[in-house]
């Protein structure tokens, strides 16, 4: 699967070939959309909390006896059914993730992947580098020449300068190799992969 290559100015970089079963593979919704779900499961932070009847503060004392008032019988003024009283069956601090199988993962990503490539949203960088002066400005000009407005760049590893240059502007950011995710690449309008990535993105799912 030959593809061309260009670089950040928008020039040519000559060609590459991506891995078929890494790019050219059926994409399967179902997958992706499990492996959305466990992702932004694992992201929830599961601190939301409300008191019961036993933490809620308040007297222990029976409100009135039990028998002649005419009235419903109550044991704790701290019942739901009152006043300040406390929350039935409320949110309690717990961990919202669960287990997905390694392979449903990967076939989660190679479906993104491929999705990407047969959608013509997918770009290979010559490299994603930029010099260590180098300003937000000047990062934004060229992403405005490729025409780009929402993209997400992977590389083996982040170049420093670059991701100090692309972390200010808006729907742009750059991820490792081992940070790519599904829910990532499908956020974003373009993805943007540098030889070094696919290199290492064809180790990590080989």
């Amino acid at each position: 699967m030959q593809v061309p290559v260009i670089t950040l100015d928008n020039g040519t970089a000559g060609d590459i070939d991506l891995p078929e079963a890494l790019f050219a593979a059926q994409p399967r919704a179902d997958i992706m959309a499990r492996v959305v779900h466990w992702q932004l499961a694992k992201r929830r932070a599961g601190t939301h909390k409300v008191k019961g009847l036993g933490e809620v503060s308040g007297t222990t004392k029976k409100p009135y006896r039990q028998k002649g008032t005419g009235n419903a019988r109550q044991g704790s003024l701290r019942a739901p059914q009152f006043r300040g009283g406390g929350i039935v069956h409320g949110p309690v601090v717990r961990d919202h993730g669960y287990s997905l199988n390694k392979k449903v993962r990967r076939l989660g990503l190679i479906s993104a992947l491929s999705q990407k490539a047969a959608e013509g949203k997918l770009v290979v960088l010559d490299t994603a580098a930029s010099a260590a002066d180098a300003k937000t400005a000047v990062l934004a000009k060229q992403l405005k020449q490729l025409g780009w407005t929402s993209a997400l760049v992977v590389d083996a590893q982040v170049d420093e300068g670059f991701g100090r240059g692309i972390r200010n502007l808006p729907h742009m950011h750059v991820l490792p190799t081992m940070g790519a995710n599904v829910y990532d690449i499908l956020n974003h309008d373009v993805l943007a992969v540098t030889r070094a990535g696919i290199a290492a993105l064809a180790e990590r799912l080989a």
